[in-house]
């Protein structure tokens, strides 16, 4: 009887503590998959991310470099009474050091007309407004027309500024309207006020219209937030189907923070994807920060928990898919586990051996802990098909949505 009870005694702790294997093998089975994703180019900061990913439903998106594929381009340079080289010439030589996208397109623009650049003394650059120099003797502001207005005494009339916007943003040379960001940058000086204004124009990401589209067939909200004139903004919601009431614009990266913790405090999960150019706050602040990685911002990796490298527009649904797909599993093996226990702890125990004179051996109980271990596992690497999956339908609609190749 000693040794019946000694036998049922060690029976049991094999069986219960082989069930505690279980999170340890969801923990590398869960490390695994975030391995591979990163070999496909998505990188996920541990298995937290993927359990606050899980339960995001709403998506927000700055425009600038997210969006848009953040290499603008100079289309357009207009002046009151000033030559559009020497508008260029002032902008760029305040710009020189910036490292924003937009300062870069006005320098290199200066740079391929081989404009000599003027003397220049400090900067100071506000993030979401402009950038504040003295440039031959003289404050010159470059930026968005309210912070640039507010620099100086001497004000344009609206009327010429309604005139300068038009002419900068309706006689633009970009093809396609509606797959370009068009910006208008305005240059002010010390005892004049705004003196004329660089448009720039940007592309459309190729998978940005699909991206927001699938995420909407999900059920999740698409949310747009920029420090963009409304005008700019609203013509690039409009062709990626953000609704003009999830349109969010003119905002300074405080404002930016502000939004996503008005959604929060609603109660809703957020994820912020951007370039971390302005938007660093506001990746930080949401409950998943996903930034597209670019030459101009490699830091922001450092605030984003979730990271999609290049512009993958597209990986963050494969992201959601992943931590949704992930967590699905976690619940079913711990359901698994939760049914092991129930039924193989009070066996163990010996509840059969009155009634049935039936208790496990411990080779037994080995085999079925092992058997459970493995009904773990495969069940968990089921998710690799789900990625191949996902790979192969990403694949056919980048095909079909790039550009035809010419006949």
């Amino acid at each position: 009887m000693i040794l019946r009870n000694a036998q049922i005694w060690t029976v049991g702790h094999i069986v219960y503590f082989g069930t505690f294997s279980h999170y340890d093998i969801e923990t590398t089975v869960m490390l695994l998959t975030v391995m591979r994703r990163a070999r496909q180019g998505l990188l996920i900061r541990g298995g937290d991310v993927l359990e606050r990913l899980a339960s995001v439903d709403h998506v927000a998106f700055d425009k600038t470099g997210t969006l848009t594929e953040g290499k603008p381009t100079v289309t357009l340079v207009a002046s009151f009474s000033y030559d559009e080289y020497e508008i260029l010439q002032i902008a760029a030589a305040v710009e020189r050091t910036a490292t924003h996208p937009i300062a870069k397109a006005i320098v290199k623009k200066a740079e391929s007309l081989n404009l000599a650049f003027p003397e220049k003394r400090g900067q100071l650059v506000e993030p979401g407004f402009g950038t504040l120099a003295e440039v031959n003797g003289c404050l010159v502001a470059v930026g968005n027309l309210e912070w640039v207005n507010e620099q100086f005494q001497i004000k344009a009339r609206p009327s010429d500024l309604m005139n300068l916007e038009h002419a900068v943003m309706h006689q633009s040379s970009s093809p396609s309207p509606s797959n370009y960001s068009k910006t208008a940058v305005y240059v002010g000086r010390e005892g004049e006020g705004v003196i004329g204004a660089v448009g720039i124009s940007d592309s459309l990401l190729y998978d940005a219209e699909s991206t927001v589209s699938r995420l909407q067939w999900k059920g999740i909200k698409t949310i747009l937030i920029s420090g963009d004139r409304e005008e700019a903004v609203a013509t690039i919601a409009k062709t990626v189907g953000i609704g003009r009431e999830f349109v969010n614009a003119s905002l300074t990266p405080q404002q930016k923070s502000r939004v996503i913790s008005t959604l929060q405090s609603a109660g809703h999960h957020i994820a912020m994807v951007g370039d971390g150019i302005n938007d660093a706050p506001s990746l930080a602040l949401a409950d998943v920060g996903i930034a597209l990685q670019t030459e101009a911002q490699e830091t922001a990796a450092s605030d984003a928990a979730s990271i999609i490298l290049g512009n993958k527009l597209s990986q963050v649904v494969d992201a959601l898919d992943l931590a949704q797909a992930t967590m699905a599993k976690v619940y079913q093996n711990l359901s698994w586990a939760v049914a092991y226990n129930a039924v193989a702890i009070p066996i163990a125990a010996g509840v059969l051996l009155p009634q049935y004179d039936f208790a496990m051996t411990p080779s037994l109980s080995g085999g079925l802990m092992a058997l459970s271990s493995i009904f773990v596992v495969t069940n968990s690497l089921f998710l690799r098909l789900h990625g191949s999956e996902n790979t192969r339908k990403n694949n056919l609609t980048k095909t079909s949505q790039m550009p035809a190749a010419p006949n």
